[in-house]
């Protein structure tokens, strides 16, 4: 088995594709011995983020000026547990509570917003997760109807964390 240091100069062109994987995730796990529990098993169970955009529309301005209600943030991190549920237990769960939750900028009609979240800690039935909107792009009426800019700093206009629940009878997906 190759150790560590063997793995940053190894030659691709001697080590099939399989063998390569085979080789780095037993290296790879071999070194987590000092690392806590919740990140071993975020890296070794490849958790991942998940990540929705969408474009917040005339219908989702809730208040003059088009500003969309804070609570539109709150569906697309809904949205975005549920997909994480059915990726980590092919489960859609239930959303518990959410122990924080902080609106950082306003939000318009005609902004695009990303939303992204991924689970931090697993427990027999319950998912805490953390989420973050950011705001990607925003229109430009005053240079004309259809002009937008991409932001090239995305502004966070939300940031939430909460819990998340799956019944074990409901878990499809089983972890080793």
């Amino acid at each position: 088995m190759a150790t560590s240091k063997n793995l940053l100069t190894f030659e691709p062109q001697k080590l099939n594709h399989a063998d390569a994987w085979k080789t780095l995730r037993i290296s790879f796990a071999n070194s987590l011995i000092c690392i806590p529990n919740t990140i071993q098993h975020k890296i070794l169970n490849k958790m991942e983020k998940v990540l929705i955009r969408l474009r917040m529309s005339s219908h989702d301005a809730h208040y003059g000026g088009n500003l969309v209600d804070g609570a539109k943030m709150l569906q697309l991190f809904g949205d975005v547990a549920t997909e994480l549920l059915i990726r980590n237990d092919g489960d859609e769960g239930l959303f518990k509570a959410y122990d924080m939750v902080e609106f950082m900028a306003p939000v318009y009609a005609g902004d695009f917003i990303e939303a992204t979240g991924e689970i931090t800690n697993i427990g027999n039935s319950s998912r805490k997760m953390t989420f973050e909107a950011r705001k990607v792009i925003v229109p430009r009426p005053d240079i004309s109807d259809s002009a937008a800019d991409y932001l090239a700093e995305p502004i966070v206009v939300c940031r939430a964390s909460g819990t998340c629940v799956v019944p074990v009878n409901s878990q499809r997906i089983k972890k080793g």
